[in-house]
């Protein structure tokens, strides 16, 4: 069976992480403040903050913000749940825009329509590693009519005077938009290092701080690391000098710090995330687009345009003019071929809980519509050419099958 998305660890990033079980600290310290300080450099913004996850990352950052009650916040129908679910945990409404066709990501003109005065936030996502429009979506949060219905209720939200845009950016390590990579282009950003992303960490994630003056970045994330650490002053590693046991309490905080044992993973695959990582990755994808373009029924994704480009996280290949139902049947086709595939991803409005509460997908109809035409292909550092001939000759047997029989 030819996996879908299998971690692959260099034999450097395994003996970092035993020097790192051998050295006597493995709860957040040295390790983990370096792949801050080395995050910050390659991304080029004033401060990162590594965390246990990007989900802890987005939550922490709405509560920084002042989401709560009666709040509303902007998000993709079409992103996985975390997105949605940190909204909810703060107490705020979630509030979901439809998606372009072309590229899966939020739809700007939809977000205009649908931003009042309780709106605090708009979280874009960078789907499958392809930025959004964030200068069409800092154009929009700038206008004058579109600052004057932000209602501040909080000293942070007066200070800034405007919606928050905060980029779920869980698939775009190192990805480009205009020139610019990924953790520049808002306000502030997320990523993601779990087992399955590009850049990982086993699981971990990191806040990318990107505030405009008058903040103070390196204050907030101060204030960040002691709210992500139970509210307490000093990290361990700042108690373990002379004298310097006491501590203080100073607000009832999360526990959401990354240990150095993730670190130490995530300082040598950013050491040749550029120079390895993406370039296979690329090379993959290319070798998909190749093939894929040759056939009349596949709708490939874009990861290239001008000087934008993609990290190349997934390959979301659509079919045209299938049902869901007839995509489930190709998938099913290609699991007996024993290739691995997958779909992301179930749109949040379509899941239990949120349909629960009245959301519908037939309000989201691009949404839907890419959806049910999605199968994504595997992309991993390990798939090499006659891996990945197997994976395209099973997608083509499964997706022609299925074309004669309608």
């Amino acid at each position: 069976m030819i996996p879908f998305s299998p971690p692959h660890l260099s034999e450097r990033a395994i003996e970092e992480v035993v020097a790192t079980l051998r050295s006597g600290w493995i709860t957040t310290g040295p390790r983990t403040k370096l792949l801050e300080q080395k995050l910050a450099d390659y991304v080029g913004a004033p401060k990162v903050l590594c965390l246990n996850s990007a989900t802890a990352g987005l939550e922490i950052m709405l509560r920084w913000f002042g989401v709560g009650p009666g709040d509303e916040v902007i998000v993709p129908a079409y992103t996985y749940s975390a997105t949605a679910n940190v909204v909810e945990h703060c107490g705020a409404t979630v509030v979901f825009a439809d998606v372009r066709e072309a590229d899966f990501n939020i739809q700007v003109s939809c977000v205009e329509k649908l931003i009042t005065e309780r709106t605090k936030v708009i979280m874009p996502v960078d789907f499958a590693g392809w930025p959004c429009d964030y200068d069409a979506l800092q154009a929009l949060l700038e206008r004058p009519d579109i600052r004057e219905r932000f209602k501040p209720e909080t000293a942070v939200q007066q200070q800034l005077g405007r919606i928050l845009l905060l980029s779920d950016a869980a698939h775009s390590v190192g990805a480009r938009y205009k020139g610019r990579r990924t953790g520049t282009l808002a306000d502030a950003t997320v990523f993601s290092f779990h087992a399955v992303k590009n850049l990982t960490t086993a699981e971990g994630g990191a806040v990318v701080l990107n505030l405009p003056a008058p903040f103070d970045n390196q204050a907030i994330y101060t204030y960040l690391a002691m709210a992500t650490l139970h509210g307490q002053n000093k990290d361990a590693l700042a108690k373990t000098q002379k004298g310097n046991w006491r501590y203080d309490i100073l607000e009832p905080g999360y526990k959401c710090n990354m240990t150095d044992i993730m670190a130490a993973i995530g300082l040598v695959e950013l050491e040749r995330y550029e120079s390895e990582i993406m370039p296979r990755r690329r090379d993959i994808v290319k070798r998909y687009d190749a093939f894929f373009r040759t056939t009349a029924w596949a709708e490939l994704p874009i990861s290239e345009a001008g000087d934008s480009y993609s990290c190349f996280h997934l390959y979301p290949l659509r079919i045209y003019g299938i049902s869901e139902a007839q995509r489930d049947e190709i998938i099913r086709r290609i699991f007996e071929q024993d290739v691995s595939v997958n779909v992301h991803f179930i749109p949040v409005p379509m899941m239990s809980f949120y349909r629960s509460k009245g959301y519908d997908i037939a309000n989201y109809p691009m949404t839907y519509y890419n959806y049910s035409r999605e199968i994504s292909l595997p992309v991993f550092e390990d798939l090499h050419p006659e891996l990945q001939d197997q994976v395209i000759q099973a997608v083509s047997n499964a997706v022609i099958s299925v074309l004669q029989q309608a």
